[in-house]
């Protein structure tokens, strides 16, 4: 499990972060002391260090010449608005930093922190994330490309089903049997449905419930913590036909469950009855 140092004043917003951070990842915390910053990345030797600038008044900004020193292939993200982001201007030149500019969801900080520990992804130069779009810093010519979380538009006549599952064959065959009736989006992990939830909005999720690392449980409660996603319908699909984990299922209070591999009518009924 890839591990993050978390460093941040708590509040709302990053008690938020750390919490859906925690299911993901192993998270460490530390306050804004440069000491207990470098000490922290000593003793925990993060994959990533995270430095929230909300409201990160007593903030150490030398610590990003300390890490850029000591640890200079060690990727830093800043969180904070473009007044919080302006006080370490002069660390733009720092190949490993990425900064995300708020507003922006806790889903599409997920997503970019998730591409950046991605070990296929190659991000370098100072890269800027902001909502809505994804955008790049232009002042230095060696800024990396931003990170895009763009899907088809499909046609906008038929609603949008998100098909959430790690088999790459199940979701083959579930998008065959939608195909027809729906605009429908594929992803092979928890993470990246997140992702898919701050770039464009499904009228239905399929999620599989035995994903492995973020499994359907944790992904359905990552969902729910945005209110803007708590009211899209989720219908678990599950390969057990335990008497237990169906319990366990509906104990969630999804909006339906179908056994794998699903039957074309049958999924198509439990949709329909959904949301037509």
């Amino acid at each position: 499990m890839k591990k993050i140092l978390f460093v941040s004043k708590m509040n709302q917003i990053t008690k938020e972060l750390n919490n859906i951070l925690t299911n993901m990842y192993q998270v460490q915390n530390s306050n804004y002391s440069a000491d207990t910053i470098m000490d922290m990345i000593e003793v925990t030797c993060p994959d990533l260090v995270i430095i929230s600038l909300i409201g990160a008044d007593d903030l150490d900004t030398s610590v990003f010449s300390l890490i850029h020193l000591q640890h200079p292939l060690l990727p830093i993200v800043t969180i904070g608005d473009e007044i919080e982001t302006k006080r370490i201007a002069r660390y733009d030149e720092m190949d490993q930093l990425t900064k995300i500019m708020r507003p922006i969801s806790s889903q599409q900080i997920v997503a970019a922190i998730d591409m950046i520990l991605s070990d296929d992804n190659d991000i370098s130069g100072q890269t800027v994330i902001k909502e809505p779009e994804p955008q790049v810093s232009t002042e230095h010519s060696h800024s990396a490309p931003a990170i895009n979380l763009d899907i088809a538009d499909g046609d906008s006549s038929k609603k949008t089903i998100l098909v959430v599952d790690d088999n790459a064959g199940i979701l083959r065959s579930i998008k065959s049997m939608l195909d027809e009736e729906y605009n429908v989006n594929v992803v092979t992990s928890g993470v990246k449905a997140v992702a898919m939830l701050g770039k464009k909005r499904p009228d239905l999720i399929l999620l599989d419930y035995e994903m492995p690392v973020i499994n359907g449980k944790q992904t359905l409660e990552m969902i729910r913590t945005e209110a803007e996603f708590q009211r899209i319908p989720v219908v678990f699909l599950t390969s057990v036909n335990a008497r237990e984990q169906i319990q366990a299922v509906l104990s969630l209070n999804p909006n339906g469950y179908l056994l794998k591999p699903p039957v074309r009518e049958k999924l198509l009924s439990t949709i329909k009855n959904i949301i037509g």
